[in-house]
């Protein structure tokens, strides 16, 4: 697997750009990770004991961008994607009916939507919205959250890549 089709994060930007070079880097890594797989094998637990799939990481991802840009950051009313209150881990789960071109579609609409939220307001913003837990977030909060949540999941993405088709790489 390349790395030469991520951008690289700049040494020298300011904050935002630095921030947002980041998130985008890990956004790029995790569908490199995916890339040249077929459904069946982006649908494979392949480190059991664990369900953990590549789609399902996507598919979390996905609803991950929605709940912090969207409904926490922007204040929207919106719903998750995949997940519930009677199926917490709803995104992670897929099935011989989960497709990749599905998944990839909603994951790119709501990093685009994630983008579109952010692109208006300043790193100090305060969300629209607070959490279960009542707290606020500023965009510098979530934004970084959120390269910590892809990282995390890259590191996933590389285990299950490896014993899919023993490819390796950043």
């Amino acid at each position: 697997m390349t790395t030469t089709e991520r951008t690289e994060p700049s040494t020298t930007a300011a904050e935002r750009d630095m921030l947002e070079g980041w998130l985008e880097y890990h956004r790029e890594t995790l569908m490199l990770k995916c890339a040249g797989l077929s459904d069946e094998q982006l649908r494979t637990a392949a480190l059991p004991p664990s369900a953990l799939t590549l789609m399902g990481l996507v598919r979390h991802l996905a609803d991950v961008e929605r709940y912090w840009f969207r409904e926490i950051m922007a204040g929207e009313d919106i719903s998750a994607l995949y997940y519930s209150e009677e199926d917490p881990d709803g995104d992670f789960r897929v099935t011989d009916e989960t497709t990749w071109v599905q998944t990839q579609e909603a994951w790119r609409a709501e990093v685009a939507a994630a983008r579109a939220a952010a692109a208006p307001l300043g790193l100090d913003d305060l969300s629209g919205a607070k959490s279960g837990s009542g707290k606020s977030f500023n965009l510098r909060w979530i934004i970084t959250h959120m390269i910590e949540e892809y990282a995390r999941h890259n590191g996933h993405a590389d285990l299950l890549r490896e014993q899919i088709d023993g490819a390796t790489g950043e």
